[in-house]
């Protein structure tokens, strides 16, 4: 059983250096015939990209290194680490190298348990944030920095029907106390899953979304109309008004201008935006923001409540 409070402090992001306008992408025409779709950009919100020539250590670090220098917390008490992607290294005989060279890069040398999150898609971020919130509150862990990083591999598939891919990485610290001025209770997360349409590449089913939102409100009397603000995956616009009404919220609750502005991030978004609504200056102290990504066969979802 829960016990302990748990608050998500910092949350921050890093972008790939380059930012080209989605007129760059690879065989656009081609793309674009290829899924029977309209050349219709302001529709879909294609805006902008952004790519990397680093690599998945470099912009886990990147990111990493500025969430733990605007939480001001001390590299000495951060004691869990948990990283996110969807390309690990192939071989296991590279794992260590690769966490090895995350921890040396972030300057953490305390930390007891290490961590990779991965097979959730565009969830993994908060599919992590899930597991670092029960590590804190059962006690066994203070403060674990949960970093997620990902870059197309392969520039043909930088577009897909759903999105606009960038490289980046976002990044928040989660642990039983407040670190800098930007924190959040984490008041309670929630997941729901259909093994039977894991598979189906353009099913997201808003009925797993009212079952994230039923577990949430049963957990802590949030229900979605109360919610301030909702920070999704940045997908294309129609798909995610379309779902996210279907789940229950409405367009004033929606934060989609990262859409056109950045794209889709891979499961970085939902803390992108985070971080986006704080810099802003939107954030209201007890405003309750859910971090909400759903992909085909799954939804997950973490609601915060902002203390500072």
């Amino acid at each position: 059983m829960d016990t302990s409070p748990v608050l998500l402090s910092a949350p921050r992001y890093v972008l790939g250096e380059i930012e080209e306008p989605y007129t760059a992408v690879q065989d656009l025409a081609a793309r674009v015939a290829q899924f029977a779709i309209p050349m219709a950009p302001e529709s879909w919100g294609w805006g902008s990209f952004f790519r990397t020539e680093g690599t998945l250590v470099d912009l886990a670090v990147a990111s990493g290194n500025v969430t733990l220098d605007a939480s001001g917390a001390a590299r000495d008490t951060v004691d869990g680490l948990i990283i996110c992607t969807s390309s690990f290294p192939r071989s296991v005989d590279d794992h260590a190298g690769f966490l090895g060279s995350v921890l040396d890069g972030l300057g953490l040398t305390k930390v007891a348990f290490a961590g990779g999150v991965t097979l959730n898609r565009c969830n993994n971020l908060l599919a992590a944030l899930h597991m670092a919130r029960c590590l804190v509150s059962s006690g066994s862990h203070r403060l674990i920095l949960v970093v997620a990083a990902d870059r197309v591999v392969d520039e043909a598939a930088r577009l897909e029907k759903f999105a606009l891919f960038s490289d980046g990485a976002a990044s928040c610290l989660v642990g039983a106390e407040e670190q800098g001025s930007d924190s959040f209770e984490v008041l309670a997360s929630a997941s729901a899953q259909d093994p039977t349409v894991l598979g189906v590449r353009d099913e997201i089913d808003s009925r797993l979304a009212i079952a994230v939102n039923d577990e949430l409100e049963r957990t802590t009397g949030v229900s979605p109309e109360k919610v301030t603000a909702l920070l999704p995956a940045n997908l294309v616009r129609p798909l995610t008004t379309l779902k996210e009404r279907q789940a229950g919220f409405t367009p004033a609750q929606l934060r989609l201008g990262n859409v056109e502005r950045i794209g889709h991030c891979f499961a970085n978004d939902p803390v992108i935006n985070l971080a986006d609504l704080v810099a802003s200056g939107e954030g209201e102290i007890d405003g309750l923001y859910l971090l909400a990504s759903s992909v085909p066969g799954a939804r997950h979802g973490v609601l915060l409540r902002k203390v500072s």
